[in-house]
């Protein structure tokens, strides 16, 4: 073998080895995601630990989920390169995403293409549902969600304001942040607070799980519906863990079929989701003036 050859050789067994450490280091790095803390916890903890297994066998990588205490900590989380992908509800998604140019939303659940808020009410208020938006919550006692939630906030004030053309301290009694769905039912249902608005799909999980007492607390308005919840994720997972690894992820959640592993959202499955679809409420979001509330 010429000397000229023996070079080329040792040169391609040079980028081999390149290669295959580079390659090695990848599979090594854990991929790591959260979600936002729309319910309990230790739930979440149980929940999307399974949801990590299921990534990792599918994407050939390590997959963890890391648990954040609050709607910021997420996008915290996401900015910070902490995690790389995260389970968000629509504000907190065009919020991550505008914090980290290249970020995409890949996924929604089914039902997030037309997402809805419930308005519910204690018993004691009278109130009934109704398909007209119910004007007599006037004067109550009201509780959001968490600050950041589209479903538990954003919309919600956006349609009461939209009613009211009042601010909702104007308009109620007292208002408060309960910090998350499930919180917001508790309290409606024990009378802390007379009004609550709430993510649909935790009540009606709720209801379905015999979890909440329905002679207590009831539905009295369901909002129309937006886009919400999506799995978003950065847009340099690929430098790190190589090429069409994102496809990879984005297909892994599309393929998830598994009706346990849907509980945890819940949802009945996944299609692909893109930044634009989320433009309306980011629109929705400038215009009240909390675009950038809670960072």
């Amino acid at each position: 073998m010429s000397i000229r050859k023996r070079i080329a050789a040792a040169r391609r067994a040079v980028l081999a080895a390149t290669l295959t450490v580079v390659s090695s280091l990848a599979s090594a790095q854990t991929f790591t995601f959260t979600a936002i803390p729309d319910q309990d916890e230790s739930k979440l903890t149980e929940r999307f630990g399974r949801i990590a297994d299921y990534l990792s066998k599918q994407v050939g990588a390590e997959v963890k989920y890391i648990p954040v205490k609050s709607y910021p900590a997420a996008v915290a989380a996401f900015r910070n390169n902490q995690v790389q992908l995260a389970w968000f509800g629509g504000l907190t998604g065009v919020q991550a995403r505008n914090l980290v140019p290249g970020s995409e939303a890949i996924a929604q659940g089914a039902e997030d293409t037309a997402f809805k808020t419930y308005f519910i009410a204690h018993a004691s208020t009278g109130l009934k549902n109704s398909a007209e938006f119910p004007a007599a919550i006037a004067g109550k006692s009201f509780t959001f969600g968490s600050k950041g939630s589209t479903s538990g906030r954003l919309m919600p004030e956006f349609f009461i304001r939209d009613h009211f053309k009042k601010a909702p301290d104007a308009i109620f009694s007292r208002v408060g942040f309960s910090g998350d769905h499930s919180r917001t039912m508790t309290l409606v249902e024990s009378g802390a607070y007379d009004v609550g608005v709430l993510n649909y799909t935790v009540w009606d999980d709720a209801v379905k799980q015999g979890s909440v007492d329905t002679s207590k607390v009831s539905v009295i308005w369901t909002s129309p519906t937006y886009p919400d919840y999506q799995w978003t994720i950065r847009g340099d997972v690929d430098a790190a863990w190589g090429k069409g690894f994102k496809q990879k992820v984005q297909q892994a959640l599309l393929d998830m079929k598994d009706p346990q592993l849907l509980q945890a959202f819940p949802r009945t499955g996944f299609v692909p989701a893109q930044n634009s679809d989320y433009a309306p409420i980011e629109k929705t979001a400038i215009e009240l003036g909390i675009m950038d509330e809670i960072m």
